[in-house]
């Protein structure tokens, strides 16, 4: 007799970037190097004094934590985003820590969606994170992916989508600065993303996890709180923060949500059912994360190195590169035109890139490059790619 299963698992298949990572483990236990560029997990030590406030953070009685975190720990939150963007935010009302933003940003349908209502959409950007339209999916919504173009920025442009969209829609995802293309907007855009919600009354969700993350030499990313600062309440709209890439916390799980107090107290009435609170000793390092912003500096520093060595290689190649205004990763168009068939080829160096339709349908024909390596380690790998494209063995632009 075949065992119960929700049909839901069927639908979803393996999650895209789990054969990557699987990959590259795989090839880092064998004896000749590997050059990972899949996967966003930065190599770069987690700072010390975090490492530190973990371990002085452990409480000799283990205890559950609560759903709603630590109140230092929203206030350092709420401290950030204050220095950051200049919003000032309630730690009390306006501030919830999350497991990681991946965590937070799948169960937040699940306060959002009406499984039986007639606005049951999540309207998300091709190619995206993944995340967004599986989220919805257990929540019982109904996935409207907008394919995103190298033309247009690759920007989900809510005012340009048609009104009975926008009429069906619950929530609406950005992403800036994107993943997987790197690219950015400015405060216009955010501005006109919030009067779009606030018109057709959907929740405007905007994933924020790689706002620290920007060439030394731009200014940093505008955040969706900044075009709602003239609205104490910030009604209608929730942003996802993580100390992932930003503090080298990937292990850690530590993330937050930001905004209108109603949603953020339907998500702490929510929580408490799943049980995704971090432990208290992650809480204490997420403070200490939170409250300092050289090391975070020091890190885009480290990033905006390794961008330089990849872009100067492609630029030299020849191969065309788009959107990569922010975040760790670049965005590069397949030579050949196959990202898969160019993915593969890079595997036979031992180098490993995503290729671009595991974010969507309209990634295909581009790949994605994290910038994971170290400095060294992405030298190694550029020289390993241009000795293969003179050899032939890689095609050229």
């Amino acid at each position: 007799m075949p065992l119960p299963s929700n049909p839901l698992l069927d639908s979803l298949g393996g999650y895209p970037l789990a054969a990557f990572q699987e990959l590259a483990r795989a090839m880092r236990a064998e004896p000749e190097p590997a050059h990972d560029f899949s996967i966003g997990d930065p190599v770069e030590p987690t700072p010390e004094f975090i490492r530190q406030a973990l371990i002085d953070g452990n409480p000799a009685t283990s205890q559950y934590p609560t759903a709603g975190g630590l109140a230092e720990l929203r206030r350092s939150i709420a401290g950030w985003v204050a220095r950051r963007f200049g919003v000032q935010v309630d730690p009390d009302t306006q501030v919830l820590p999350t497991a990681g933003s991946k965590e937070g940003v799948f169960h937040l349908p699940l306060a959002i969606v009406d499984p039986h209502g007639d606005r049951r959409a999540v309207i998300w950007g091709d190619p995206g994170y993944p995340i967004y339209e599986r989220g919805q999916l257990f929540a019982g919504g109904t996935s409207d992916p907008v394919a995103l173009l190298p033309e247009r920025g690759w920007r989900l442009n809510l005012d340009e989508l048609a009104p009975e969209r926008l009429r069906s829609a619950c929530i609406a995802w950005t992403n800036y600065p994107h993943n997987p293309t790197g690219a950015t907007v400015d405060l216009a855009y955010h501005r006109r993303a919030l009067a779009t919600a606030r018109t057709h009354e959907f929740v405007l969700c905007s994933d924020e996890c790689y706002a620290d993350i920007y060439p030394d030499d731009d200014q940093p990313p505008p955040s969706l709180l900044q075009a709602a600062a003239d609205d104490p309440q910030l009604r209608g709209l929730l942003v996802a923060f993580s100390l992932s890439k930003r503090s080298g916390m990937t292990g850690y799980r530590c993330g937050a949500l930001v905004g209108d107090p109603q949603l953020i107290a339907a998500q702490r009435l929510l929580r408490p059912n799943i049980g995704t609170a971090s432990p208290e000793a992650m809480q204490r390092a997420a403070m200490a994360a939170w409250s300092e912003d050289r090391h975070a500096a020091e890190r885009r520093g480290l990033f905006n190195a390794k961008r330089a060595v990849v872009l100067d290689f492609f630029a030299e190649a020849g191969i065309r590169v788009s959107g990569s205004s922010a975040t760790f990763y670049l965005w590069f168009a397949a030579p050949g035109g196959d990202d898969a068939a160019y993915a593969e080829a890079l595997l036979r160096h031992r180098i490993i890139a995503s290729p671009g339709r595991v974010f969507g349908p309209a990634g295909k024909g581009w790949l994605r490059l994290a910038l994971v390596p170290s400095v060294d380690g992405c030298g190694e790998a550029v020289a390993i790619w241009q000795q293969a494209i003179a050899a032939g063995t890689l095609p050229a632009a």
